[in-house]
């Protein structure tokens, strides 16, 4: 072999050598936990980090309570999280690091027409006192609410701690999957689903569709500025006490750096050290929340049990383990009678509005005329209802009997918000 051959050849040989030495210059880190943040976000960040030279990444995605049990029993160096720590025992010691914002979605078939809901509506589609799609502007056909299986996925939890103020709400999802990732197919083969995910799971994904919440489309804009409520940081969990803890935290802090901003954001997430204003924001997001929805934060040490005034909740979860059992059926009937009653308040709260209305304008002796004679009258006689606070086009839709697009068409109205005091028709001429 010529000289000059010789030399190229030992050079490139010792070339590759470098190469390889550069590429297992740390330990291979298991990187596992739910597909919010190891598919896709943290995979983009682990192959940069190997093509750094730092080492290998194997990432596994599954769920949160998979990663967060590999982390502590030692056969993963890294947790992906969608929830911040609850406070267990179980996760005392785990040191969880934000590293970025994600938004909550709620995802649909692309052919329901329903393409808005309030944050009222999201919480008793949740609570079981909105089953049916007609309720809030769609066709006349159940709702399949979908879930992630585990209490504690990330995803699944921090939805819930924000519209019930406590992460292990029970809710009516009787269709129960591993993961967003299942949960996610499921939705594209069903017109009636309902489900939810995370932005950067879905927002290049055209056989789902995205349902706006208060108007507000969910976008890494929309999080950013605060005006789209429901988002969740995302996490990186490390174990102090693990073999590769010093390589972990690398990995952490390579996450959180400069160089992976951009790419956080090219999957639709936002980088969160650029979200200051949304963390110090965080208690009166809450708060506004819980207040829309009629509901209060709880504390997270009670028992993860129906509540006796979630009788919707209790149905959906006896549906999913004993489907014919006596005890389902007296749920169900719980649930019917809970239905029933509510419809039943809500005409008469109009009708008692109306008739103080009048009685104030005509005087005492009228006033106790015609609220013994309003009492006795009922929903379906009124041509017009006063809104009431936490009233919604479905619940006055379902308490007058007529559908919500007929609402909207008779009061010309382009959206689902109201307003306290407002007046609507709720009859045909």
């Amino acid at each position: 072999m010529p000289v000059r051959s010789v030399r190229l050849f030992v050079a490139a040989l010792f070339g590759a050598c470098l190469t390889s030495v550069a590429l297992a210059a740390g330990p291979t880190l298991v990187l596992r936990g739910d597909v919010a943040t190891t598919r896709g976000l943290m995979q983009d960040v682990a192959t940069a980090w190997t093509k750094g030279g730092h080492g290998k990444v194997d990432v596994q995605p599954f769920n949160t309570a998979s990663g967060l049990d590999a982390l502590r029993e030692g056969s993963a160096d890294i947790a992906g999280s969608a929830r911040p720590g609850n406070g267990s025992a179980k996760e005392a010691g785990l040191v969880f690091t934000p590293v970025a914002w994600d938004a909550l979605v709620m995802i649909t078939h692309p052919k329901n027409p329903v393409g808005s809901l309030t944050l009222k509506q999201l919480h008793d589609i949740y609570y079981g006192k909105i089953t049916n799609w007609s309720e809030v502007g769609g066709r006349n056909e159940p709702m399949h609410v979908y879930a992630v299986a585990s209490p504690g996925d990330g995803v699944e939890f921090s939805l819930r701690k924000l519209l019930f103020g406590r992460g292990n709400q029970p809710v009516a999802a009787p269709r129960l999957y591993v993961n967003t990732a299942k949960l996610e197919e499921a939705v594209t083969l069903d017109p009636k689903a309902i489900g939810v995910t995370a932005l950067s799971r879905v927002a290049d994904n055209h056989k789902l569709k995205m349902i706006r919440i208060d108007g507000i489309a969910p976008s890494a804009a929309t999080v950013a500025s605060g005006s789209y409520k429901l988002y969740t940081p995302l996490y990186l969990v490390t174990n102090p006490s693990s073999p590769h803890a010093a390589e972990a935290q690398a990995f952490v802090e390579f996450a959180k750096g400069d160089k992976m901003a951009a790419m956080i954001r090219r999957d639709d997430a936002l980088p969160y050290d650029a979200g200051s204003a949304l963390a110090a924001a965080d208690a009166s997001r809450r708060a506004q929340i819980l207040a829309a929805v009629g509901a209060r934060a709880a504390p997270q040490t009670r028992p993860a049990t129906a509540p006796v005034a979630a009788p919707g909740a209790t149905y959906a979860s006896r549906v999913a383990t004993a489907p014919t059992s006596e005890r389902t059926a007296k749920a169900r009937q719980a649930l019917e009678e809970r239905q029933a009653k509510a419809a039943a308040r809500a005409s008469l709260k109009g009708i008692e509005g109306q008739a103080t209305t009048v009685a104030a304008a005509r005087g005492p002796s009228f006033a106790r005329v015609t609220a013994s004679a309003s009492v006795k009258a009922t929903a379906a006689h009124a041509r017009t209802y006063k809104v009431a606070r936490g009233d919604t086009l479905s619940s006055i839709a379902h308490a007058h009997s007529v559908d919500v697009s007929d609402l909207r068409s008779w009061n010309h109205l382009k959206g689902d918000e109201l307003k306290a005091g407002q007046v609507l028709r709720v009859a045909e001429r």
